[in-house]
């Protein structure tokens, strides 16, 4: 199952499809590498990453732990290259389970042309059609707003750590049963970060 959207290459040129689709077990490799370019630099800190990024230690990690859901580990493909990728993992409040997504990665020279926004919009299709009752992360709440996320606190979910604050959301979806309350718990690998 995938989805591909128009994206135009120039003027000049006719406009190549974006595919976005499950990753297979030959993107890895691909996923690491574009995964490292993309948090070459931390987006906390603005500063070069010291050593492989910690990002990609921790997909390193999800790839292998028990709430790895392949379903919900996205590519998007461009020309026959993976520029992108997304990871949703399991995660939970209380014995509610939610999805956790991240890390979002877009190869640095196709940022900021909608490979990021096709990954979300495929992750959150996927989710409702899956009975999925909600997703949370940890990211820019300008970015993700446009997706519908909001301060997770709103609806009574406390991030991981306080001092996230708004930049722990979520995105209540179709299924949200309301009267969620208590603090997220991610995936085990995110712990060993």
């Amino acid at each position: 199952m995938g989805s591909s959207l128009p994206v135009a290459a120039s003027m000049r040129k006719p406009a190549i499809e974006l595919l976005v689709r499950s990753e297979a077990p030959e993107d890895r490799a691909a996923i690491l590498a574009l995964t490292a370019d993309a948090f070459a630099v931390s987006p906390a800190t603005g500063l070069k990453a010291e050593g492989e990024p910690v990002e990609v230690r921790v997909l390193r990690g999800l790839f292998e732990s028990k709430e790895y859901l392949p379903e919900f580990s996205l590519v998007a493909v461009l020309d026959g290259e993976v520029v992108g990728h997304v990871i949703s993992t399991r995660g939970w409040v209380g014995d509610h389970g939610l999805l956790g997504l991240g890390p979002l990665a877009v190869t640095p020279r196709h940022q900021r042309h909608g490979v990021g926004s096709a990954l979300m919009k495929e992750t959150i299709h996927r989710a409702n059609a899956a009975g999925e009752s909600g997703i949370a992360l940890m990211g820019s709440p300008e970015y993700y707003s446009r997706f519908g996320f909001v301060p997770a606190t709103s609806l009574g979910v406390l991030p991981p750590d306080e001092a996230w604050g708004d930049y722990f959301q979520l995105l209540p979806l179709a299924l949200w049963p309301g009267g969620v309350h208590g603090t997220f718990r991610y995936a085990e690998p995110f712990a060993l970060t």
